[in-house]
């Protein structure tokens, strides 16, 4: 139990080194990766019964050559590929958004050490010390949680893509 109040206090201090914008870029990456997991989970265990459910409904169509049943077919496909890419543009924006907001605490970080020299005169350097971790602390963990998220966002996006695929080549045309 020990540990844990060790490593919650070491989170905390680390959080405030960084400044306010630190507890955003964790907000937004927490967000991120929640996104990403519920992608994963859905991939894993709720995909198999849409494309099931899918495929289904087109086997039980008695014909699937005429012009109407190629709508239908493409109109399964669509619905299904929404399904299948629910929330990546969403994950691609958050991603985008992590280092936008690491520059956002190193600008503020920055204007903390421009207002320290004004105040004092250039001459407390313990004190512009602070304002320089809040201006890269913030930086390196923007980069760090879209690096991150650049890594599960491409998976998803590949696994995406060829789920969709699939679910096109399982609608035949040939019966």
């Amino acid at each position: 139990m020990y540990q844990l109040y060790e490593w919650a206090d070491i989170i905390r201090r680390f959080m405030d080194a960084g400044g306010d914008v630190l507890w955003l870029i964790a907000a937004v990456t927490f967000l991120m990766w929640t996104l990403l997991f519920e992608r994963f989970w859905y991939f894993r265990f709720g995909l198999k019964q849409d494309v099931d459910q899918v495929i289904q409904t087109w086997e039980a169509r008695p014909e699937r050559k005429s012009w109407n049943a190629h709508a239908i077919r493409e109109l399964l496909i669509s619905q299904t590929s929404i399904k299948i890419g629910d929330n990546l543009p969403l994950i691609q924006t958050l991603v985008a958004l992590c280092p936008l907001l690491g520059l956002l605490g190193t600008v503020t970080g920055m204007i903390e050490v421009f207002n320290i020299m004004a105040v004092t005169g250039g001459g407390d350097a313990k004190s512009m010390a602070g304002g320089v971790s809040k201006a890269t602390i913030p930086t390196m963990a923007g980069m760090v949680a879209a690096l991150s998220g650049v890594f599960g966002n491409t998976y998803i996006t590949r696994a995406a893509d060829m789920e969709k695929e699939l679910v096109k080549d399982h609608l035949t045309t040939d019966h």
